[in-house]
């Protein structure tokens, strides 16, 4: 049974505290979530860190499946694999749009567009798959 929007964030704040993604929108396959941009989550150069971005688009994915299929904790990333394409903007949100290409029984697989707030060619490009336990 699919999972709201509002109950996916609530399961993420219960279960994750320590993440500051925030979730925008879930739904039909689908997910959005940001990431604010600070000082922390620059690397030297004053770009946004590797693992920021893959953080956001493995929760992006995360969200995605739950929305699809229920708060199902044990939903696990088995892969994840990301094209940097050009240098985040330093002082903008990461806005990460998600799609889930295919719902298996036992494996999920999307892909998911990472961007500057207000830049509308992607930053990064990231495919993923989910392992889910028996249901």
């Amino acid at each position: 049974m699919p999972a709201t929007k509002e109950e996916v964030a609530a399961f993420l704040a219960a279960e994750f505290p320590q993440s500051k993604c925030v979730v925008e929108a879930v739904g039909e396959r689908h997910a959005t979530v940001s990431h604010h941009i600070g000082p922390n989550e620059l690397r030297p150069g004053g770009t946004v860190s590797g693992p920021v971005l893959m953080t956001v688009a493995d929760v992006a994915l995360y969200v995605a499946i739950l929305g699809e299929i229920g708060i199902v904790p044990l939903t696990v990333t088995t892969s994840l694999t990301i094209n940097f394409l050009r240098k985040p903007a330093a002082d903008a949100r990461i806005i990460a749009d998600c799609s889930l290409m295919k719902v298996g029984r036992a494996l999920i697989v999307g892909e998911v567009s990472l961007y500057s707030e207000g830049i509308s060619e992607p930053v990064a490009h990231v495919v993923g798959t989910y392992s889910v336990p028996p249901r």
